[in-house]
């Protein structure tokens, strides 16, 4: 599956939370999925700054595109945002690995 890493980003640590997200990535990949990590646009961001808005539409846009989300822990208004989308679309919302099923082929 294609699922879309959903977690805090600007709160606390930016560090730690791209740390975060790599790491639930990296976890689904070994898993045999495709993860989608948002928080990878940081770089784009430093080097080239766009509004929160901008952000948003282009993570939307990668989401509708995914079969599902895991929600990493933590306070985050774009992550629930984003949650509210994929609920609105359809798109099922995980909140621990374990929950997420296991990849059969690839």
């Amino acid at each position: 599956m294609k699922i879309y890493v959903a977690g805090p980003y600007t709160k606390y640590d930016v560090a730690i939370n791209v740390r975060n997200a790599v790491k639930m990535a990296d976890k689904l990949a070994r898993r045999g999925h495709t993860p989608f990590v948002p928080h990878l646009t940081h770089f784009w961001h430093i080097i080239s700054p766009h509004t929160y808005e901008f952000w948003l539409e282009q993570d939307l846009e990668w989401l509708s595109v995914c079969d599902a989300l895991i929600r990493l822990p933590g306070e985050s208004d774009g992550a629930d945002k984003e949650v509210a989308y994929a609920v609105e679309h359809g798109i099922p919302v995980f909140y621990r690995l374990s929950d997420v099923p296991e990849e059969q082929s690839r």
